[in-house]
């Protein structure tokens, strides 16, 4: 499969039009804004209307939560529409209010729940993705925290911030770590600071199977077709 390029997900900017004008301009997947499962499962309305997926643009929808339950809830009414392509479940957020309910950033570390989540999905017959940082600090960082979880979960693919949750967008993204991170077999997509052709070169001859843009998009939703290398 050719090098994948994907927009990243976004609150309150990647809602179903921005998605579709992103992929008319060559982004092959795209994802929701971060769902709540315990809204989901309860079935209200605002977060229902953020899973939306309206048309045949590739739509991942992005979920965080821990408790098995509430997956098991809304999975169980759950029904696809055309442009559904999965699910992506949010390891990377960092706001306090995430952290302080053990979910987003908090669960890199929750290897076994993520790994029974994952499987949770699969079994309602559904393709799940995993986005994470680095580990909450550097601390978790440098003791590969990230690692373990690419290693021992079966995700679809793994798309890799390359920063710690307690970094922010001013911080450099470190792309030395995707080496390792290939060479645990799975399927990478790298994140962060990717705006230029050449870090694209340099991705896909690392053997990376694609690379997710974010803020760049925002600027320019033509990005995507201005970075495909044949």
């Amino acid at each position: 499969m050719d090098f994948q390029l994907m927009l990243a997900p976004m609150e309150k900017c990647t809602d179903a039009p921005f998605r579709t004008l992103c992929h008319k301009n060559g982004a092959d997947l795209t994802f929701t804004e971060i769902a709540r499962v315990a809204n989901l499962a309860r079935l209200k309305k605002g977060e229902l209307e953020k899973i939306s997926v309206p048309d045949s643009t590739p739509t991942q929808i992005q979920l965080a939560g821990s408790k098995l339950e509430e997956y098991e809830k809304f999975l169980s009414g759950f029904k696809p529409s055309e442009g559904f392509q999965g699910f992506n479940l949010n390891l990377g957020c960092s706001s306090p209010e995430f952290l302080r309910q053990g979910i987003g950033a908090a669960m890199i570390k929750r290897v076994s729940r993520t790994s029974e989540i994952v499987k949770l999905i699969g079994k309602h017959g559904f393709d799940c993705s995993v986005k994470l940082r680095l580990g909450l600090n550097d601390y978790e960082k440098k003791k590969r925290a990230y690692l373990n979880l690419i290693s021992n979960v079966d995700a679809s693919f793994f798309v890799v911030h390359a920063r710690t949750a307690e970094q922010t967008l001013t911080d450099r993204a470190d792309f030395s770590i995707y080496k390792k991170c290939v060479e645990t077999g799975k399927k990478i997509v790298a994140n962060g600071d990717i705006k230029s052709k050449e870090q694209i070169a340099e991705l896909k001859k690392s053997g990376l199977y694609g690379a997710m843009i974010g803020r760049a998009a925002m600027d320019n939703p033509e990005i995507f077709r201005e970075l495909r290398i044949d």
